[in-house]
């Protein structure tokens, strides 16, 4: 069950990030005391698609690239839901990253 805790830390994290902000997967594993596992925080993150209070589509990698938009279904779905928050995406790429920013810590 050790797992299950991890992924309730990831979603408790996540389900704070504020509307029309995105965080990292490194600073979400940071907040949980798991410095080195941002690629286990995106495992966590693909296995909440049943969980919508969980928004997945708001963490990005550190340079600010929707690096999990492919378990969006194959679709835009990530850039749409973003965009919809009011979030720039250009190529890929959160614009205005460091200023939307959110620090979980």
């Amino acid at each position: 069950m050790k797992d299950k805790n991890f992924f309730d830390k990831v979603y408790s994290v996540a389900a704070q990030i504020p509307y029309g902000r995105v965080t990292s997967y490194g600073a979400i594993a940071k907040a949980i005391g798991a410095a080195k596992s941002a690629r286990m925080v995106g495992y966590a993150l693909n296995s909440a698609k049943d969980k919508p209070e969980v928004p997945a589509h708001r963490v990005v990698n550190r340079k600010g690239l929707l690096s999990g938009k492919q378990h969006f279904g194959g679709t835009n779905l990530m850039q749409q839901l973003l965009e919809s928050e009011g979030v720039v995406v250009k190529d890929n790429q959160v614009q205005n990253f460091a200023e939307i920013f959110w620090d979980p810590q």
